[in-house]
This record gives C-alpha cells, sequence and structure tokens, in this order.
C-alpha cells in the first residue's frame, strides 16, 4: 500500500486549499519540503533515530527522488540508537524522563553530561546512569588536573581517525586515555577541545571552598567520628559519614586514624 501524501481535512482540522481538495501535508511529504526549502536538492548528512529508518526515511527517499530526480538527496545517513536510564527505557510514564536542563540544574556539569554521551558509539543504545556521570566526572577532574599548564599541540592522529570513522567518539576517548597515561598534556588537551572537553574557562572541576563556620563544623564532625570509632560505636560512625557524604562532602581515611573532608562537586553546606 502506498504511503499518504496528502491527507484530506474537515473545516475542523487544520488545512490548506488545494487541486486535490482541502487538506493538509502527509507525515513523510513535510520533511521532504523542509529539507527541500533549506537544503536543496542534495545535502551531506541526515540524522534520526532508527525507528525511523522504515517507513519514514524509506518513504522521504521515495517521494523526494521522484519530485528532484537530478538530486542525490542525503549524501550519508547517520540513525541513533534510543536512551535508557540506568537500564530501562526513558519514558514520562516511567518517571526517568528528563532533559539536559534538568541535570544542569542538578549540577551536574555540561562537560561530564558531554563525556558520557561521547563514551558511547551514536549507533548503540545509550544508558544513561548516575555511576557514568560520577566516573567521568572524576575522569575529567583527572584531565583538567594534567592540562592545566598545557598548551594544544597538533591534533593527535589517531583521535581524529577515530572521529573520522562513523564517528567512533568511544575509540577517541579511548585513544585521549592512552595519551593520558603517557602523559602528553599537550596532545590530550588538543583532543579534548577537538571534542568539545577541557575548556580553559572551566572550574565546576575545581575543590569548592567552604566557609569558616562551615569548616569548624566539618571539623567537629570529623573529632565525633574518630570518637565513635574509638569507642568501637561503629554505626554512630558510619552515620557521621553518612552525613558527610550527603552534604557532598567525601570523607578519606588516612594511616594513624586520621581523616580528610573532600568538598566536591555536589557540596551542599545547607545539609550538614
Amino acid at each position: 500500500m502506498d504511503f499518504v501524501l496528502w491527507k484530506p481535512s474537515d473545516s475542523d482540522s487544520p488545512g490548506w486549499d488545494s487541486p486535490w481538495g482541502r487538506g493538509r501535508p502527509g507525515w513523510h511529504i513535510e520533511c521532504s519540503a523542509m529539507v527541500h526549502e533549506h537544503f536543496g536538492d542534495s545535502f551531506d548528512i541526515h540524522g534520526g533515530g532508527n525507528d525511523l529508518m522504515f517507513p519514514h526515511h524509506e518513504n522521504e527517499i521515495a517521494q523526494s527522488s521522484c519530485a528532484h530526480p537530478d538530486g542525490a538527496f542525503a549524501q550519508v545517513w547517520m540513525h541513533n540508537e534510543m536512551l535508557q536510564v540506568e537500564g530501562k527505557k526513558m519514558s514520562k510514564s516511567l518517571g526517568n524522563f528528563f532533559t539536559v536542563q534538568d541535570l544542569l540544574q542538578q549540577n551536574i556539569s555540561g562537560e561530564v553530561i558531554r563525556f558520557v554521551l561521547l563514551s558511547t558509539h551514536y549507533g548503540k543504545p545509550m544508558d544513561w546512569t548516575q555511576k557514568k556521570a560520577d566516573d567521568a566526572a572524576a575522569t575529567l577532574r583527572k584531565w583538567h588536573k594534567l592540562v592545566k599548564n598545557a598548551r594544544p599541540a597538533a591534533l593527535d592522529g589517531a583521535v581524529l581517525g577515530h572521529v573520522a570513522n562513523d564517528l567512533n567518539t568511544p575509540g577517541a576517548l579511548a585513544r585521549m586515555h592512552e595519551l593520558v597515561k603517557a602523559g602528553d598534556a599537550d596532545a590530550v588537551l588538543a583532543a579534548g577541545q577537538f571534542l568539545g572537553l577541557l575548556a580553559a574557562d572551566a572550574d565546576w572541576w575545581k575543590p569548592k571552598q567552604a566557609s569558616d563556620n562551615v569548616k569548624v563544623r566539618v571539623e567537629a564532625l570529623l573529632t565525633d567520628r574518630s570518637q565513635a570509632k574509638a569507642d568501637r560505636n561503629f554505626a554512630k560512625a558510619d552515620a557521621v559519614r553518612a552525613q558527610l557524604e550527603a552534604a557532598g562532602i567525601e570523607v578519606v581515611d588516612k594511616p594513624g586514624g586520621l581523616s580528610e573532608a573532600v568538598i566536591t562537586e555536589a557540596f551542599d553546606p545547607d545539609l550538614l
């Protein structure tokens, strides 16, 4: 059965007069019309979800080829897979739907979001998890420290090769890990900036500063925790650690019974 190019509209529905009667464009023809209006008979890249490969994109090709037989329509098709959240399909009905703006409002850096997305090839299912975001933040902090005094070198050929090979961003990031391991800060900076990472004005990764009052409060809690451990009251010690971590403060135990408080990106003094 052929797909619909023009749908009839009654007086209560959106529509336009035409030689075929009052109606409106079919689902597929509207995209062909918009593409031709802005890009002409031929253009480079057409993207979309893989759920649109058939019938939508097949029908776009068919009708555009007939309407503009001298054009090539899209030279390259890039179909992305679907986004999941913690292993489940993202949907409003499951209550796990969110936007980039929602993540930014949760104090998750745009650089971290970009890193997580780049870590999966666009043609494979993308699973957003909190662990991936945390791991990305930790990696980027390490990289920012490495390149703090670096100057961009020529772009590493392997990084460019991965990106040129069907936009293989996971491969490019893997190569960056190799450059980090080799201590080549200049090459890491060049590759990072090529991928939209490691901007010089980014400051989210830098340790946050606490007020004097907060420092006193944190020291008091660390003292309470140390005393609880000495008294073998491990439940209380764990509760104090949990309180600090809930406020975005990581507790690092050191030899000799000492503990250090490290303020993280999620630091919120109101939770102390």
